[in-house]
């Protein structure tokens, strides 16, 4: 066959986008970060973690093709490479990026058509909300917590669909940084400085506890505890650089701006 038919996802992204476009049963493996979708983890064997890997559990699965994402995976890959298995790793950290990680997983599996149709879908979807959003006149000032210890904040894809949401990202700039330690904000006054009307967090294996924000030191002023404006989206909507960030994670985001944009506009 000229397409892959055993394929190793070592990230969620890359599963979620193969279960959406019925190509489910060319998954070999995946992470065992992996929640969506829910029935991926009951279906098929887990081989990775984020940084690591079983590499002989992989062998065994006989995969013709392995996807993976970023530098953070890239001894993973070449480990594998050395073992003769064909590797793409992707690096998507936009929504422009999540959407040509869309349309290249297509690709890879000749599903090229069901991949358009559902990126086009996705870009109609940002199209319409920002048509909203863009007619506001006042917009929040959003800060969204990705950690806590150290605090890190900017995400690339979060960033921009906070903007998309209505809202503006207090760390807009650090979205230009790939890692994680180029994100952190040394100072949590700093945060307290800029006046955030609204705190999202969404800590990667962690709950994250709105109630408790006003806790912190310096922060029981600020305009998004003082207004109740703190909320939790869940890092399994929102974290990971693929459909659910633009599904669920954006529907979210638009929700907590438009009930602010309802009492302040």
């Amino acid at each position: 066959m000229p397409w892959p038919e055993r394929i190793i996802c070592m990230t969620e992204e890359t599963v979620e986008t193969l279960y959406l476009l019925g190509e489910q049963d060319r998954i070999a493996g995946i992470s065992g970060f992996t929640v969506r979708p829910p029935e991926a983890r009951k279906e098929k064997p887990k081989v990775s973690a984020f940084t690591s890997a079983k590499i002989p559990k992989i062998l065994d699965l006989e995969p013709d093709l392995v996807l993976g994402f970023s530098d953070l995976q890239a001894d993973i890959a070449a480990e594998l490479i050395k073992e003769g298995v064909e590797v793409y790793v992707l690096n998507h950290r936009t929504v422009q990026g999540i959407l040509r990680m869309i349309r290249t997983v297509g690709r890879l599996v000749d599903a090229k058509d069901k991949a358009e149709d559902l990126a086009l879908g996705y870009e109609q979807k940002i199209s319409d909300i920002k048509a909203i959003t863009d007619t506001w006149e006042h917009k929040p000032q959003v800060y969204f917590e990705e950690w806590y210890n150290p605090i890190i904040s900017g995400i690339g894809w979060v960033s921009e669909l906070i903007e998309i949401a209505g809202g503006v990202d207090c760390y807009a700039d650090n979205a230009k940084h790939q890692g994680g330690k180029d994100r952190i904000v040394a100072d949590p006054l700093e945060v307290v400085a800029k006046q955030p009307d609204i705190i999202i967090g969404s800590w990667c294996g962690k709950k994250f506890h709105p109630s408790k924000v006003g806790e912190r030191s310096g922060w029981q002023g600020v305009p998004a505890v003082l207004n109740g404006e703190v909320y939790e989206i869940k890092s399994a909507y929102i974290l990971q650089p693929g459909p659910a960030a633009i599904t669920d994670g954006l529907d979210q985001i638009f929700e907590i701006t438009s009930k602010w944009h309802a009492n302040n506009a």
